[in-house]
């Protein structure tokens, strides 16, 4: 796989010499137990694939060889880069403004831009709608476009679906800023409607079966389908794709789901399935799936706590929260300035969308095992530093400089 040039304040030695060890000990990516570094009284057991991704590094690349190569110009970003706080301070210090924030409220007035200015378009990609308005001022969206790769290919396999007569079924957030790229590159080639979780799509499937009164659509998924959506006859084939960054189980759940129902209700046998679902399961991101595995596979071991480290608003990163919150307790940090005490964390609650403290979150007692992880957009630096404060804390440095040297 291409490698890509990214700051080096971003890389880490340790986990860099880890990644390299056991890619090359595992070139089929089949072996998803954790490494476990025993670094005196502190095992730290960390996950077999996390942080930056394929995507994330190509769009660092790309922002900051358009700082390089535009000095002296006005360079904007539509959105966030990613989901990394730290990653977009960065950029926000080089000079790089960001037109919306992640929700798609501007921050800065369409009027304010001219053909003069460089405008990057973050890895999430864009809509057509907001390709056009560019366009329109004499701005090239596609110059410095940093839009995943993976995130594309969901588009270009929407656009082939449907023009073989399917209605795509979006599964992600309605407000992502992906999921509304993805919902505006496929309604402009078929009917399309977006479900945010099972439950939804559960309801979906009453439309599909007739149970539920076409009336009733268009409140049940407000500003979640195309213009002009039919429900009589454009549920009848249908074929699912996703936010790449949801859980991958959650998505094959909803396609079974609606592969089942929708094959029942027309009575259709599964070697003519393709009359009534198209199998798109080739849209799950390779790394979304990598790093989900990697934490099931870490949840295999004993651990007192997990901590997930990336930004608060990453969906994927969230994912993995959700994971490690099933099996023990779990702390969702920003980076290792959360790591107040030995005592004291400070973390964000998935459940109640809050930062929060949480007192005696590490047992009492000389032994201490720390499950780590982190989402797609978080630099390996970030998480040696967590490993390093943990080290720090638990008076365990020696320790951990002895791993160290064993990995160099």
């Amino acid at each position: 796989m291409k490698s890509f040039n990214v700051p080096e304040h971003y890389r880490s030695p340790l986990i860099s010499a880890i990644k390299h060890k056991r890619k090359g000990d595992d070139k089929m990516k089949k072996d998803f137990t954790p490494t476990i570094l025993n670094a005196g009284t502190l095992s730290v057991i960390l996950a077999r694939h996390f942080g930056f991704c394929y995507g994330v590094e190509n769009a660092i690349e790309i922002a900051f060889r358009a700082v390089e190569e535009n000095k002296g110009k006005r360079i904007f970003l539509l959105s966030e880069m990613i989901h990394n706080p730290g990653v977009n301070a960065d950029l926000q210090a080089l000079g790089i403004r960001f037109i919306m924030d992640t929700k798609g409220n501007m921050l800065i007035s369409w009027d304010d831009l001219t053909k003069d200015d460089v405008v990057i378009v973050p890895a999430f990609g864009t809509t057509l709608e907001l390709e056009q308005l560019l366009r329109d001022k004499g701005i090239d969206p596609t110059r410095y476009e940093t839009t995943c790769p993976f995130v594309e290919k969901v588009w270009n396999r929407a656009e082939k679906t449907g023009e073989e007569g399917y209605t795509i079924v979006v599964h992600g957030k309605p407000g992502h800023e992906e999921t509304r790229a993805t919902f505006s590159h496929s309604k402009a080639h078929t009917p399309t409607v977006v479900v945010r979780d099972l439950e939804q799509a559960v309801l979906l499937g009453r439309y599909i079966t007739g149970e539920a009164s076409p009336a009733t659509f268009a409140e049940d998924f407000k500003g979640q389908y195309s213009e002009g959506f039919d429900v009589t006859k454009d549920l009848q084939r249908i074929g699912v794709v996703n936010q790449t960054t949801m859980l991958a189980s959650e998505t094959q759940g909803i396609a079974d789901y609606l592969k089942k129902l929708i094959l029942g209700h027309y009575q259709t046998p599964v070697e003519k399935m393709g009359e009534h679902f198209a199998d798109m399961r080739d849209t799950l991101c390779y790394a979304t799936n990598d790093n989900q595995s990697a934490v099931m596979g870490m949840l295999e071991a004993e651990a007192d706590i997990a901590l997930v480290i990336g930004g608060y608003n990453s969906s994927n990163t969230s994912h993995l929260v959700e994971l490690c919150e099933n099996r023990l307790p779990t702390y969702f940090i920003n980076d290792e300035h959360c790591i107040l005490s030995l005592s004291e964390i400070m973390h964000f609650d998935l459940h109640t969308h809050a930062e929060k403290v949480t007192t005696n979150y590490l047992p009492v007692g000389k032994g201490i095992r720390v499950m780590v992880t982190s989402g797609a957009s978080c630099p390996d630096a970030l998480v040696e530093r967590v490993i390093a404060r943990l080290a720090s804390l638990t008076e365990n440095m020696e320790g951990l400089n002895t791993v160290i040297a064993q990995w160099q």
